[in-house]
This record gives C-alpha cells, structure tokens and sequence, in this order.
C-alpha cells in the first residue's frame, strides 16, 4: 500500500513498532465497548499480521494512521472487503475505524474517513462503499453521517459473528453511500 495523506496523517500499513498500539486498541474496553472480545497480545500480533500482509496483498485494508506532526501512530482507518452484510453482495466494501481514546474528539477517524473515500471511488473505482456499527453506537454513526453516509434502515441486521451471549451487540445499523452521490456532495462542498 502506498501511503495516503491528510492534511494531519499519514494512512500507511501496519509496522512493527505498531504493535504496542495496536494491542492497546484491541485490548482496551472503551474502544472495544461495542465488540463482544478483547484481544490477548498474541491475538492482537496475530491479528495485526494477517491485515498487515492482506494491505500488502490488496493495496488495501484496515490501515494504520500516523500523526504528521509527531509520527504517532494513533489508530486505523481503513476499506475492507465484507460478507457478513446479509442484504449485500459478497465483496462489497466497507469504511471502518478504530482509535485510541487520548485521540477521540479531535476530527481524525472523519479525517481518513473523507480521504478513504476518495481513495475508494476515484482509485479503486468502486461502486459503493458501507458501514455498520452496533445500532448505539452514536459516536460510530455520527462520522458516518459527517461523511455523507446515508442510513439504510431495510439494510439493518443481526451481526452473525455476535454470540449470543451478547444481545445488546448483535442488531447493526446499515450506511450507504454510492460513487455518483459522492461526487455530488464533493462537488457541492
């Protein structure tokens, strides 16, 4: 993956030096409220490697996000391929991040979620690019409102990789947006 940048990060696959923090947001229950897991250090390495060499693979995938400034790696953003949405077809791509907290409130994951974007309709010429998050996860949804993502409510599912130990995480919000409104609304803003 050749690196992608913001007007404040760098958009760049995983490295070794990472894996401190990677671990830190696999493992830490705030980031992790709306997840029915935490990661072990093992898990999280493992974890890591595999996106590491699918982005080296693909060109593509969850991706870490560095702060210019400092050179602090501060979380990932990303595309990646999904099947687990029941109303779409196998291989459509979702949008996704995850931060440390000492980095929410400060406009990043939107950041790369807006350069993301681009990255996916004009690169890799996709039709079509999702999310999903657990129906209560506002902070979650809110970026992808800010981003232009619209809601699809006929869209909405039980997650089917969510035990059923956890209920209150399984129904998952749908988010939509397509490469002509998102021309529109880059053209309009």
């Amino acid at each position: 993956m050749k690196p992608i940048e913001t007007g404040r990060l760098i958009i760049r696959n995983w490295e070794d030096q990472d894996r401190d923090l990677f671990f830190e947001i696999n493992s830490d229950d705030r980031v992790m409220a709306f997840f029915p897991f935490r990661r072990d250090r093992a898990q999280s390495d493992e974890f890591m490697d595999r996106i590491r060499a699918e982005i080296a693979t693909r060109g593509y995938g969850f991706a870490a996000l560095e702060l210019k400034e400092t050179g602090e790696t501060i979380g990932f953003a990303g595309l990646m391929p999904t099947g687990i949405v029941p109303s779409l077809a196998e291989g459509c791509v979702e949008i996704g991040w995850r931060l440390a907290p000492r980095f929410w409130g400060k406009g990043y994951a939107t950041e790369a979620a807006e350069r993301l974007l681009a990255f996916g309709f004009e690169d890799l010429e996709l039709p079509e690019i999702v999310s999903f998050a657990v129906w209560n996860n506002h902070a979650s949804t809110a970026v992808m409102r800010r981003i232009g993502m619209v809601a699809d409510p006929t869209g909405d599912f039980d997650h089917p990789n969510v035990p059923d130990t956890h209920p209150h995480l399984k129904r998952h919000v749908l988010y939509r947006l397509d490469a002509s409104a998102w021309r529109t609304r880059k053209k309009a803003g």
